[in-house]
This record gives C-alpha cells, sequence and structure tokens, in this order.
C-alpha cells in the first residue's frame, strides 16, 4: 500500500528533498518510467510560474488517490498546475482511460460527488454506462452507450479552473506515445486475456509481439485512441455524440458487434443532482442518489460500518471498476467511480477509433455498483474525508469501510482491513478539516490492489 501524509509546508529547503522522495517512490511504482523527472513538479518554483504550469502552486496542493498509478501522476500535476480538485479529477480520469481501460474508459461511464467549499455544497455527477432498449440485428455483444466524455466534461463545469482540452491532453500524449503498462492493469489482463485477445483489434493494442498478453513494465502504444482523444481536445466532446464522429462509432459499433446508433449516442445525458446526506457526529456523510443500489447500498454499508460491522464477502472474485479521489488547498474535493461494467467491457475495440465498449446492462451483465462518500463538516464549511470503492458487490462496503476508518481516526496502515473481498478502498482524510488545517491531511490506497495516494511532503 501506498499511504501519504500531506502536509502543509513552512520552508522552500524542504520541498526539494520532498520531491526527491517523491520521484524516489513513484519510480519504484512504474519501473522504468524515461518521463518520470518530468511529471514531479518542482515545489521550489518562483511565485510567477504561470497557472497551468506545474510549479504554480509552492505549498500545500492538495493530494491524490487512485486505483492507477500513472493515473495519479498526471492528477498530482494538475493540482501543482494550480489546477482544482475538479480539473484533477478531469485529467486523472481521461488518464484512466488509457492506463485502465479494463475499467474505466472513453465506452464506460461512472459517477463522482463534487464538495465546493466556496458554495459550501456537495453535488453528485452521474453519467452511467447505460443500458440500451433496442439492438439492431447481428448485436452480439451489447456496448453500454459510452458516457465517460460527456460525464467529465459536466464535472469540469462544476469548479474547473484549467481550460478543458487542457486537461484532455496528458492522456492524448500516453495514449500517442506509450505508456508502461502499471501491475494494476497488467493483473486485468492476465485474467481475461484468452478471451480478450480473439478481437484483432484488442489484440493489436493489449497483445505482446511474442503472443499473450503484455505485461507489466512493458510499453502500450494506442494510436487510434490517441487520434479521437485529439479530435475530443480540439472539437468538444459533443464530437462523440452527435456529427462526423458518432457516425463513424456507430459503424464501427455494429461491426464489432456493439450494436450503438447514432440515435444511442445523441441521447445519452449526464446528470448534476444533490448528493444523498447522513449524519455523523458532527459531520455529515454524503452518498451518490439511491438509485438502483448503488448510493443506497454505500450508505447502508457505512452506517453499518459505523456501527463496528460490515456485511460478509459474496460478490465476483474480480472487480469491473476504478476510484479516484482528489482534494485541492482550497478543499475542495472530488471523489468519482468509473465502470466498463465487465472487465474490458464487451471485450471489442472499436477499429481506427480505439475506444474499448463497455458492457450494456442486460441479460448476464448488471450493472456495477458505483460507490463514492465524501465527508465535510456538519455546516459545510470545510472538508473532512473522501473515499472510493471498487469490487462490483463489494464496492459500497469498501468505499463506507474506508469512510468510516477515516471518521474514526483509524491509522491509514489500518484502514481497509475490515473491506471484505473482493472490495478494494480508497480514502484521503483531513481530521482537522481543509481548508483550515491541511497539516493533519493522510491519503492512502488498499494494499491489496494496484492503487497508490500521493500529494505534499513538507518534512
Amino acid at each position: 500500500m501506498t499511504t501519504t501524509t500531506i502536509r502543509g509546508t513552512d520552508g522552500i529547503a524542504r520541498h526539494g528533498r520532498a520531491s526527491r522522495r517523491l520521484a524516489l517512490l513513484l519510480a519504484a511504482l512504474l519501473p522504468g518510467c524515461s518521463s518520470l523527472g518530468s511529471m514531479v513538479p518542482s515545489f521550489g518554483g518562483a511565485p510567477s510560474v504561470p497557472l497551468g504550469t506545474p510549479g504554480n502552486v509552492t505549498g500545500f496542493l492538495g493530494g491524490v488517490a487512485a486505483d492507477e498509478p500513472r493515473a495519479a501522476i498526471v492528477a498530482r500535476e494538475i493540482l501543482s498546475s494550480g489546477g482544482s480538485a475538479v480539473d484533477a479529477a478531469v485529467a486523472g480520469a481521461f488518464t484512466m482511460a488509457v492506463t485502465l481501460p479494463s475499467r474505466a474508459g472513453l465506452g464506460g461511464g461512472g459517477a463522482c460527488l463534487v464538495y465546493s467549499a466556496g458554495r459550501r455544497e456537495v453535488e453528485a455527477v452521474v453519467f452511467p454506462a447505460g443500458a440500451r432498449t433496442e439492438l439492431p440485428p447481428g448485436t452480439d455483444r451489447p456496448a453500454a452507450v459510452p458516457m465517460m466524455a460527456r460525464g467529465l466534461f459536466l464535472l469540469h463545469t462544476r469548479g474547473g479552473r484549467l481550460r478543458f482540452e487542457q486537461l484532455v491532453r496528458p492522456a492524448e500524449d500516453l495514449a500517442r506515445q506509450g505508456t508502461e503498462i502499471s501491475r494494476a492493469f497488467a493483473d486485468d489482463l492476465a485474467v481475461v486475456a484468452a478471451p480478450l485477445l480473439t478481437d484483432p483489434n484488442a489484440r493489436r493494442v493489449f497483445g505482446s509481439p511474442g503472443g499473450g498478453p503484455l505485461r507489466a513494465g512493458e510499453r502500450m502504444t494506442q494510436l487510434d485512441l490517441g487520434a479521437t482523444l485529439a479530435q475530443l481536445r480540439n472539437g468538444g466532446v459533443g464530437e462523440l455524440y452527435q456529427g462526423p464522429l458518432s457516425q463513424r462509432v456507430a459503424e464501427a459499433s455494429l461491426l464489432a458487434g456493439g450494436g450503438l446508433t447514432e440515435a444511442d449516442l445523441r441521447a445519452g445525458r449526464a446528470d448534476a443532482t444533490q448528493a444523498v446526506r447522513v449524519v455523523a457526529g458532527a459531520d455529515l456523510v454524503h452518498f451518490l442518489p439511491a438509485s438502483g443500489d448503488a448510493g443506497a447500498g454505500t450508505a447502508g454499508a457505512f452506517q453499518a460500518a459505523l456501527g463496528g460491522s460490515l456485511p460478509a464477502a459474496g460478490g465476483a472474485p474480480v472487480g469491473a471498476q476504478a476510484g479516484l479521489v482528489t482534494v485541492d488547498p482550497q478543499g475542495n474535493a472530488v471523489a468519482c467511480a468509473f465502470t466498463m461494467n465487465n472487465l474490458f467491457g464487451t471485450g471489442r475495440v472499436l477499429p481506427e477509433i480505439g475506444i474499448l465498449l463497455a458492457a450494456a446492462p442486460s441479460g448476464s451483465v448488471s450493472p456495477a455498483p458505483l460507490a463514492v462518500a465524501v465527508a465535510t463538516r456538519g455546516d459545510l464549511r470545510g472538508f473532512r474525508a473522501a473515499s472510493a470503492g471498487t469490487g462490483q458487490q463489494e464496492a459500497g462496503a469498501a468505499a463506507a469501510g474506508a469512510m468510516a476508518a477515516a471518521l474514526r481516526r483509524t491509522p491509514m496502515a489500518d484502514a481497509f482491513t475490515a473491506i471484505p473481498q473482493p472490495g478494494r478502498g480508497l480514502v484521503i482524510s483531513c481530521p482537522g478539516y481543509a481548508p483550515g488545517s491541511t497539516a493533519t491531511c493522510t491519503g492512502g490506497a488498499d494494499p491489496r490492489g494496484g492503487g497508490v495516494a500521493i500529494g505534499s511532503f513538507a518534512r
């Protein structure tokens, strides 16, 4: 597990040592990463470093917990550039679509909770990889309506500071130039390699030249996906839902057996709505709306966890979700969960577009629960904690257990021990509340998964 203390700063000399420690940590997490040095911001930067450039923030810059290391690095760089927690979450999510497409991708969807310290409110942004009522003839692997891009655009309107296109660019570059396979993604590839690599387009991306799947530390390049991300960056995410790109997606989807139509794409909507609140002592804990079992299941598991128990494990052995949690120096925070419904969705990659299609909820495929939580002071004047959970039906218990541990001030090394298998949790906790007291902030990722937590290091 990566557990870090995210503290305030009281001296530039300490910044240099902190950056070096972070570089060594991330080098160990991402073997062979030649560009790692450029990803770590310089904490000793002059105050004149412009907004949008790493080093713009020279004090406490916040923190990130994510289920994939490269996504965490990108999100942290956005925070160092002066981006908000929303900006960091958007950039990290687009990056996951490149580095962890088994669980998060442009063909999938998700949901986020957004805490705005200035507005003193928590809002839910919901964009699930949706079901469909009609399927064209020849649809043998029904694809979900791809909602990630539209959802992230809506998320950006809830507190983004940097330009949206700047947040897409890191993912585009990683897709075009290639990125090393993380342990988290290599483990997913190993689970479904045999059926996945029967698709020639998937084999071209995820297969090793020597046969079999790519392994941890090997390089994965996705030129088609990079070109699609460039089109979204230049033309806007609406390109995916109407116009020439949506037509190409629909045509390619029919060939891949996914059956998406232009009407499906036009009809896809992301929604912003009120979160569900639960009182916990002096704090309020916020959950996703109780649609299906997602929000209700997480809230119920949280109340059970506060009482000292979590439900026993009983779900699928492998989760198909990914989590991401961010907090910025102003105390704004975002907690997101993403999914392809199945691990690798339909297992089909759209030719010349590079998008891996998520599986539509139908028949044997159930929508994966999306489990996140955000805690604030009871008057909404300060950030207390944020968590995300994965592990199919145990995702709710994972997010709830991590949140309950944070509110009880459980040491981070023990925060995930009660979470039932195959649940995995992420959490960022500020017991003294942010932005008022950032010296107490810590972050953690479940040691049984491949995620990391990184942030400011002053000592």
